[in-house]
């Protein structure tokens, strides 16, 4: 264990000597008060150490201590339903410990609950052969999350003992002895180093989408289960509204929130309205199956840059356990901010608009830890890890360095448009500049799962929408009246597809929500609708009487039929469609 004292401190980085025997990234303890900080950098004898703790009142000559061990996470039962700062500190617990809503400096609380006792029920046998990632034995941790315990990854062996029973994380629950004749003692919890990605047998292709309920996403711009999505936006564009949708309603049996340098009244919302939320799979509470990382901007800023590891780390266990993960990372630009400062205080050569050169790299590492893969262990269980990252481009330039880094590394790009935002439709995502490079993998389960056609009527409403924003080009040039009528009409189901589909309401009870199902069902009533009226134009009808049909506010208010209701409702709308049509030619040739 290595030990030094402190030589300089410039805000959270603090340079210490006599650190000869001390290792990159080792945990340190800085100073009398054993504030928490990692070496990010080694000279000789001197280290260069970001702590994660507020570091005014140091000053040189106190001493600094390694642990030679590096910053890891604790994985075991009791991270369900937990909320921690950025380096997985429990903030219940600092709260009980200290007396205040404040964090105080070098409190030290154990990550996992060490009092409380767990049911471990094994279901190994003693003499079986086991290997890095074998099920032993389950830990019912909430009533929604069963909890596998596993074998760690680098261990194989003989099971030598394994006994059922109520048991504390640092209790042994079983014994293992490895072709070397070394008993090694297993307990329910595990450390992993954060900046590690655990390891897996091998990836999948993205095959499969995550289904989100969000009609603009699922429909125009999906996701694949284990694929990486941005959205950048500018401030109050509801990039945050997204992400609680997300997290309330993707497809995903475990959510992990980090909320990596955002506002704290924001975190706050998540707090109070998480344990509120009904899981809709489940009707238990949301926290079931939640662990939130709250790491808010007045929080030491070099905690940042630990906390999207940390919470990255706890997604893949859980993804290692056959889950399908979902992790929530609002927002990215902040950890950015949080490289940029340390690398201004390492004076390390600037890049682009001063963030480090290692900013495209750092924000791969991370990204490319998502995937759906197949574990370790000799079950072969499937997991899925997606990561859904919000950026925050100062003034919604994303022309800037963390926008653009981000948009090489991921597959989906849910770009939010302020003018969308002003005009009060949301979620305000821009059907003209999103893109998903999922799309052509996610065609044959779409096509098979919810429709045949699916793939074609998302074909045409996005035609649809493109051929609006050109039509409109020649409206603000030359006005409405310069357009034929089939042009008309264009606009018109284009408009029926902004404000009926893709506008959709987070808050309200029905619409908060859309299955595959109804989505397709929504975008047939609309191309009905106007495909009859191409016909009925083509015989002779009045544009003016096509676009009043009374049967449009029928299709628009669609979205607000619950799920069990959708067939009748749909027939309903199709007939009258057809007989309001009839009608209007019929009123045509009585003229």
């Amino acid at each position: 264990m290595s030990k030094g004292v402190i030589k300089k401190v410039a805000g959270p980085l603090v340079i210490a000597e006599g650190m000869r025997d001390a290792n990159m990234f080792d945990v340190v303890r800085v100073s009398s008060r054993r504030l928490i900080g990692e070496i990010i950098e080694i000279h000789g004898d001197q280290a260069s150490i970001q702590v994660y703790e507020e570091t005014s009142g140091l000053g040189p000559g106190e001493p600094v201590e390694s642990t030679g061990v590096p910053m890891s996470v604790e994985l075991g039962p009791g991270l369900i339903g937990s909320i921690y700062d950025g380096i997985q500190r429990p903030l219940d617990k600092i709260m009980e410990k200290t007396g205040g809503n404040l964090l105080t400096r070098g409190v030290e609380v154990p990550s996992l609950d060490r009092e409380k006792k767990w049911a471990f029920a094994p279901q190994a046998a003693v003499g079986a052969q086991v290997t890095g990632g074998d099920i032993i034995g389950t830990v019912q941790e909430t009533e929604v999350v069963v909890q596998k315990i596993m074998v760690p990854p680098n261990l194989k062996g003989t099971l030598t003992k394994i006994s059922a029973g109520e048991y504390t994380v640092e209790e042994q629950i079983a014994e293992i002895t490895d072709e070397n004749g070394q008993v090694h003692s297993l307990t329910l919890m595990q450390r992993w180093p954060v900046r590690r990605g655990r390891p897996y047998k091998n990836k999948l292709s993205p095959a499969m989408p995550l289904v989100t309920g969000q009609r603009v996403i699922d429909t125009l711009f999906p996701i694949a289960k284990g694929g990486v999505a941005a959205v950048p936006g500018p401030f109050g564009s509801g990039k945050t509204v997204v992400q609680h949708q997300l997290a309330k309603w993707a497809d995903a049996d475990i959510v992990v929130y980090i909320g990596c340098g955002e506002r704290g009244n924001e975190m706050t919302d998540v707090l109070n309205e998480f344990p509120e939320l009904k899981d809709p799979k489940t009707g238990k509470s949301l926290m079931e199956r939640t662990v939130l990382i709250a790491n808010t901007s007045d929080m030491p800023v070099a905690a940042r840059e630990a906390s999207i590891y940390t919470g990255i780390s706890i997604a893949e266990y859980f993804r290692d356990m056959g889950y399908s993960v979902a992790l929530m990372a609002d927002s990215t630009s902040r950890w950015a901010e949080a490289l940029r400062e340390m690398s201004g205080r390492l004076e390390e050569m600037p890049g682009e608009e001063g963030y480090p050169a290692y900013l495209g790299s750092r924000l791969a590492q991370f990204y490319e830890r998502a995937g759906r893969v197949i574990s370790l262990g000799t079950e072969g269980r499937e997991g899925a890890l997606s990561v859904i990252g919000a950026v925050s481009p100062p003034g919604g330039d994303i022309s800037e360095p963390v926008s653009q880094a981000t948009l090489r590394i991921v597959k989906v790009f849910w770009g939010l448009d302020a003018d969308l935002a002003y005009k009060r439709h949301f979620p305000a995502i821009n059907w003209l500049t999103s893109y998903s490079l999922y799309v052509d993998t996610l065609e044959p389960w779409f096509n098979e799962h919810v429709d045949p056609q699916w793939t074609a009527l998302r074909a045409r409403l996005m035609r649809l929408l493109q051929e609006e924003s050109e039509l409109n080009e020649i409206v603000q040039l030359v006005g409405m009246d310069a357009l034929s009528a089939p042009d008309r009409l264009k606009l018109e189901a284009a408009r029926s597809i902004r404000e009926d589909f893709l506008h959709q309401n987070a808050f309200h009870e029905t619409d908060t929500y859309t299955s595959l199902n109804k989505q397709q069902m929504m975008m047939k009533l609309i191309l009905a609708y106007f495909d009859q009226s191409v016909e009925a134009l083509d015989k002779g009808a009045d544009i003016e009487g096509l676009v009043a049909l009374p049967v449009r506010e029928a299709i628009g208010r669609f979205k607000y039929t619950e799920e069990d209701k959708l067939e009748g409702a749909y027939s309903e709308i199709i007939d009258t469609l057809k007989k309001e049509i009839a009608e209007e030619l019929s009123r045509k040739e009585d003229l």
